[in-house]
């Protein structure tokens, strides 16, 4: 045998990815396929992903582009007419200001969010994570060797983190702050006032960044959104992401970007040109001719998050025991099961954890869910709202009936 068959799998592998936990999201998926593939009809609540087709105006100008023979490499923050096509969104949409020089496009929003913490968080650095958040932030920032800090909100205010609260979280060594609205998993909007009032905050500790994901931006059931970045005050300190996943239906396409003042952009566009450049090249066109035809398409989708949001949270009254909140935004319920906490199964097995509970719908009820702990709330399970509405209504029955079997 070779000293390096013989050596232990975990000692091959570097620390830092050893540290890194594998999302759970992802997990859950890749269970719920596994059981599917033994011929279970399983309904897959746990993947963040849109259930509709790119719209076709885009489809036709990634199609354009590869006619054309756009098939090369190009910057690598991006194609000109595409970051001057985002700064003009931001400017329509946000409000915002910027010129090309403040934007780095990537392979996806996941991607500017991990450039933007891996640019500016050193080893023992702070980083204030607005809990629940989103699996990766945490994983993000065990990369960059940097320290979280959670900041928890409650379920009275639907989970959402407040200005005093990060006010009494800052230290000498806060670094960074990272927050989602809407937020995923629990769908909570952070409102003008309330940002408002953290930007007050931040204008105090001007050595405090923050990254704010806004991918969920266009999937909004109160109104207009709010940007960090729009208070004068904090601007410079605010790295803004979003991308074209959400509100366009692009997952698969692999593009997101995010915007912030011009060294920091400098030094995300440096860290991209060493891991992987610029993104595909026809991806880019095609988020052009997106951010081109304007939202339609997508308030078309959100209309249907809408209805799919009230359908479930109908459905979910009748469950007992589940605290739900009701999601402002995103495609997310993330109710509060904690009361199934020490219940038994038919065969004598205890449900300890949410994890436990996710577990036994899967293979009881046959429905995937994602356990609350990934998130930062161990007491609660985060399903997807973004299936078809049959699909949800049978999910729904299913687990209740399922719940009703524990003991």
């Amino acid at each position: 045998m070779s000293t390096a068959a013989a050596t232990p799998a975990l000692a091959l592998i570097s620390d830092r990815i050893n540290a890194l936990e594998a999302p759970q999201t992802i997990e859950m998926a890749k269970k719920a396929r596994a059981l599917a593939a033994q011929g279970v009809d399983v309904i897959s609540l746990s993947f963040g992903e849109p259930d509709f087709q790119t719209p076709q105006y885009i489809k036709d100008a990634a199609k354009q582009a590869i006619d054309e023979g756009f098939t090369f490499y190009t910057p690598v923050p991006g194609i000109p007419e595409l970051r001057q096509a985002i700064c003009d969104k931001l400017k329509r949409d946000n409000n915002l200001d910027y010129k090309p020089e403040n934007i780095v496009v990537g392979t996806g929003a996941k991607q500017a969010l991990a450039n933007a913490v891996l640019a500016l968080v050193n080893p023992g650095d702070e980083v204030i994570i607005f809990s629940p958040f989103w699996v990766s932030y945490e994983e993000m920032v065990k990369l960059a060797e940097g320290v979280t800090i959670r900041l928890e909100g409650t379920l009275d205010n639907d989970y959402k983190a407040t200005a005093a609260q990060l006010e009494a979280a800052i230290t000498p060594r806060t670094k960074l702050v990272m927050y989602s609205s809407p937020c995923n998993p629990t769908g909570a909007v952070w409102s003008r006032e309330e940002l408002g009032a953290i930007a007050e905050v931040l204008a105090r500790h001007p050595q405090v960044l923050v990254v704010a994901d806004e991918i969920y931006e266009y999937i909004n059931f109160v109104g207009e959104h709010a940007s960090l970045a729009q208070f004068a005050a904090v601007k410079d300190q605010v790295v803004t992401v979003n991308g074209f996943s959400k509100g366009y239906a692009m997952t698969g396409w692999r593009i997101g970007y995010l915007a912030a003042r011009p060294e920091i952009a400098a030094a995300c566009e440096k860290l991209q040109s060493q891991i992987t450049s610029a993104t595909c090249s026809i991806t880019q066109r095609a988020g052009l001719a997106a951010l081109q035809g304007g939202r339609s398409s997508a308030d078309e989708m959100v209309a249907a998050y809408r209805r799919r949001r009230d359908l479930v949270l109908g459905l979910v009254k009748d469950i007992p025991g589940f605290k739900t909140p009701t999601p402002d935004g995103a495609f997310y319920i993330f109710p509060d099961v904690s009361a199934y906490f020490g219940k038994t199964t038919a065969d004598g097995a205890t449900i300890g954890t949410a994890n436990d509970l996710a577990m036994y719908l899967l293979n009881d009820a046959h429905v995937a869910a994602v356990d609350g702990a990934a998130f930062g709330a161990p007491q609660c399970l985060r399903f997807s709202t973004a299936t078809a509405d049959e699909k949800l209504a049978e999910a729904f029955r299913r687990v209740k009936e399922s719940l009703a079997r524990l003991r």
